[in-house]
C-alpha cells in the first residue's frame, strides 16, 4: 500500500467514525458557526469529489464542478456510511497511475472548460487535501452540534502541521 492509500484510508476512517458516533438528527442539524450548514452537507460535499474521481478515472476526464449535490447522501447518515465504503473500495482497487485529464471552469456566465492535464495520483493527493480542508471545517460543527462526538486527535490536521507540533518544545514555564 502506497503512502497515498494510506492517508487516504486514514481520512475515511475517521471520517467512518464520526458519522457512525453521530446522532441521525446531528447529522442534518444546520450549524450556526458553518453558516447553517450540516454536517452532512460537508461531508457529502466532500465525499463527492472523490466519487468525481472515481468517476473520471473511468472516464479520464475528472470534472469537479459536474458533482451530483446528492441530498440523500447529506441527509442519511447510513448511506454516507455506505458511501465512504464505496470510495475505500474503489481507492483500494486502485494500484497503478494513471493519465488524467481535469476540466475546469471559472468563467462565471458560461459553462466553458478548460482542460489541463494530470493524472490518478495527484487527483488523489488533491482529494486527500480537499478532504483534510472540511474536516477542519466539519470539527468546528461538531464541537457545536455535536460535542459528545470524539473526533480522533488530529482530525482535520495536515500530516505536515501534525509533524511540525511534535517538533515544538513548548517553552518551560517557571
Amino acid at each position: 500500500m502506497t503512502q497515498l492509500h494510506a492517508a487516504c484510508f486514514e481520512i475515511l476512517t475517521q471520517l467512518e467514525n464520526t458519522v457512525v458516533q453521530l446522532k441521525p438528527d446531528d447529522f442534518i442539524k444546520p450549524s450556526q458557526a458553518l453558516s447553517n450548514a450540516t454536517l452532512g452537507q460537508h461531508l457529502r460535499h466532500t465525499l463527492e469529489f472523490f466519487l468525481c474521481l472515481e468517476k473520471g478515472f473511468e472516464l479520464g476526464v475528472i470534472n469537479y464542478d459536474k458533482r451530483e449535490h446528492d441530498k440523500l447522501v447529506e441527509s442519511d447518515k447510513f448511506l454516507a456510511q455506505a458511501t465512504i465504503g464505496r470510495i475505500r473500495e474503489f481507492v483500494q482497487q486502485q494500484k497503478q497511475d494513471r493519465s488524467l485529464t481535469l476540466e475546469v471552469g471559472y468563467e462565471r456566465h458560461t459553462e466553458n472548460t478548460t482542460t489541463v492535464a494530470t493524472n490518478y495520483f495527484r487527483e488523489l493527493t488533491y482529494n486527500i487535501e480537499h478532504a483534510i480542508h472540511h474536516m477542519a471545517i466539519m470539527k468546528i460543527g461538531v464541537r457545536e452540534v455535536a460535542p459528545y462526538v470524539k473526533l480522533a486527535d488530529h482530525f482535520g490536521v495536515a500530516v505536515s502541521t501534525v509533524r511540525y507540533q511534535e517538533t515544538v518544545v513548548e517553552p518551560v514555564k517557571g
